[in-house]
């Protein structure tokens, strides 16, 4: 056991490596999955404003419709 000194008085603490890394490895899992799903999200909203631009809309339409407004190129 270690003591954490708060300013509530001395609290004792357990020193659990494995959980710590148990916790750290869920997060990075978490993050990595949030990761894919923004990833995906902006290839659909790619993929469909192009293909509304297919069809004919101009891009203006195609954002009216969608609220989507692709990057601009620098």
């Amino acid at each position: 056991m270690k003591q954490l000194h708060t300013p509530n008085g001395i609290q004792e603490i357990e020193d659990n490596i494995e959980e710590l890394n148990s916790l750290t490895a869920e997060d990075n899992a978490r993050k990595e999955t949030q990761l894919a799903e923004d990833n995906l999200k902006k290839s659909n909203q790619a993929n469909g404003n192009q293909k509304l631009l297919d069809l004919g809309l101009t891009q203006a339409e195609a954002t009216a419709l969608t609220g989507y407004t692709p990057p601009v190129a620098e």
